[in-house]
């Protein structure tokens, strides 16, 4: 699929209109990735830089820096994002550079998470495929035919406490620097070494700064901007009318449009976020930087049928659990 993506727009016209549309977007401009990197990057150092400062004014000052900081966080995630799909830079290797560096800002080590990541583009939607790189999410029937004590399990896990207040920082310090039963020698060995890349630079941070005033500045930034983080990636692909298919009726093109959302937010959060809420048009074609997202939705009329989830109705889909094969729709506890 990404050599097809790849292809000129020349050598097209034989095939679906869809790949003539994503063919001219599927590429980076260097300027504009550059411009992107110096503009997250540059405000989230000085932010930071203030926030020590502010140590010495106000508590209160430095938790208000904070959010804004944490916006920061997640437009430099991003980037790093973005790097994993090989779609902000031309050449692999400033990808793998960039996306290293703002791994390491960010507590995600590059290599496990491109390689989940990918699994999830490839998987999304198939109830037979789950597990990797997505919201655990059960049928109806299997959730009723789960022991008691399963269930119990299940519930404490979509609910929206443990979901978006509890996990997001397990995840991002502790899960990420975990190896994996399918990683080999040499994966496992890029593993460790993200990990002392991390503790290497918290440890300089921490003797530049001292231990506490590192974590009155990095752990509500890290709370904030993992919280958003998940949030966003939650409501992506758990709304109401999302769709889900078997592996024998699963189709990368109606997944990618249906199976993911079109999340509407308002312009200063769709530019924290790097265009992510067109989150249809991503997995169309992983390969359009997040720049050119927006752009490809809004200038051609085959996505003009999408049917946005705004700021507001996105919270709906917290009280949605479960995937009803029969009605074909996510459905809450209550519903069954």
């Amino acid at each position: 699929m990404n050599q097809l993506m790849n292809e000129p727009a020349g050598r097209l016209d034989n095939r679906p209109e869809w790949i003539k549309i994503i063919s001219r977007y599927n590429f980076p401009d260097p300027g504009r990735s550059w411009w992107q990197v110096i503009n997250s990057i540059v405000p989230y150092v000085i932010l930071w830089i203030a926030m020590i400062f502010s140590l010495r004014i106000s508590y209160w000052l430095t938790l208000g820096l904070s959010v804004i900081t944490a916006g920061f966080m997640v437009r430099i995630f991003i980037i790093f994002h973005d790097c994993g799909h090989g779609s902000f830079f031309k050449s692999a290797r400033l990808n793998t550079i960039v996306g290293t560096i703002t791994g390491l800002m960010t507590f995600t080590p590059f290599r496990m998470w491109t390689y989940e990541h990918k699994i999830h583009h490839q998987t999304v939607g198939n109830l037979d495929k789950r597990g990797i790189g997505d919201v655990m999410t059960l049928t109806v029937e299997e959730y009723l035919n789960l022991p008691w004590l399963k269930k119990f399990g299940y519930r404490l896990y979509r609910n929206p406490i443990f979901l978006f207040l509890v996990a997001p920082p397990l995840i991002f310090i502790f899960l990420h620097r975990a190896t994996k039963r399918y990683m080999s020698l040499k994966e496992k060995l890029l593993q460790h070494l993200s990990n002392i890349a991390v503790a290497a630079f918290v440890t300089g941070l921490v003797l530049l700064m001292g231990w506490k005033a590192y974590l009155m500045i990095q752990l509500p930034v890290l709370y904030i901007g993992t919280v958003q983080g998940v949030w966003l990636f939650y409501v992506q692909h758990q709304f109401r009318d999302v769709k889900w298919e078997r592996t024998e009726k699963w189709d990368y093109k109606n997944i990618a449009l249906a199976g993911s959302s079109m999340f509407k937010l308002p312009s200063l959060l769709n530019w924290f976020t790097g265009n992510i809420g067109f989150h249809h048009i991503h997995h169309l074609s992983p390969m359009i930087p997040n720049y050119k997202l927006k752009s490809c939705h809004y200038e051609n009329t085959m996505f003009s049928d999408i049917v946005p989830i705004t700021f507001i109705t996105a919270f709906r889909s917290l009280r949605l659990r479960l995937w009803d094969e029969k009605r074909q729709v996510l459905v809450g506890f209550r519903e069954i």
